[in-house]
């Protein structure tokens, strides 16, 4: 990864901020990317910040990857973390999170996908979605989360077919994520089967290097102890 250039949406979460700290340290160039404001604590070296982006907005999507660009000077890598999650019955639950969730998870990412081939197909590089075990069988209450996050799934493999030989694709599928916000809403789980964000950011890390050049068009199911 020494002097690559990545971009790493979702990258002010706990997640994304793993991947960006893994990135950094092993030598990559990152340009992290949020909608929310950039941190007030410094980044790992190596690390830009550019918060305020709507990447479910293509313009926005376009304006981010443009300024990454600018502040990497190329770009061999995109990592697509940006998403969100939401529990509701389809009794009980209306058509805003239907859309909350296509526009959180899968524009998101479909907008960075299109702004970013460009640059990507001049350097061979790669992209790296973020699915979800939970998308492969879907449980009560997760319709509108597993129909975006397979949404997710999809365009993996329907964008590695037509940038096959220019750009890798592909997906990590994680179980649940070990965060404190999952910890507060499933007290009584047990936290230890749980993927830990630096195991999923090694995982991701892999994909998005030369190592994994023979790789494309995969959905990694990275499912911990669940």
């Amino acid at each position: 990864m020494q002097d690559k250039g990545v971009i790493v949406t979702g990258a002010f979460g706990v997640l994304g901020g793993a991947v960006v700290g893994l990135l950094a340290e092993r030598g990559a160039r990152v340009a992290a990317v949020d909608v929310a404001p950039a941190p007030a604590h410094p980044l790992p070296a190596g690390a830009v910040a550019l918060g305020g982006h709507d990447l479910a907005d293509p313009a926005g999507a376009t304006r981010a990857v443009e300024a990454a660009v600018g502040a990497l000077g190329r770009l061999d890598g995109l990592i697509n973390v940006a998403g969100g999650f939401a529990w509701e019955t389809m009794a009980e639950g209306s058509a805003a999170t239907w859309d909350r969730m296509y526009r959180m998870n899968v524009a998101t990412c479909a907008n960075m996908c299109r702004a970013a081939i460009p640059h990507l197909t001049a350097t061979g590089g790669r992209i790296v979605n973020i699915g979800a075990g939970g998308a492969v069988k879907a449980a009560a209450g997760m319709s509108a989360y597993a129909a975006a996050k397979g949404g997710v799934h999809r365009l993996t493999e329907a964008l590695a077919e037509e940038l096959k030989g220019k750009v890798a694709v592909n997906a990590v599928l994680p179980s649940i994520i070990d965060t404190p916000l999952n910890r507060r809403d499933m007290p009584n789980a047990d936290f230890a089967a749980w993927v830990s964000p630096l195991d999923l950011a090694e995982v991701i890390a892999f994909l998005v290097s030369d190592k994994a050049r023979a790789v494309t068009g995969a959905l990694m199911a990275v499912n911990g102890g669940v």
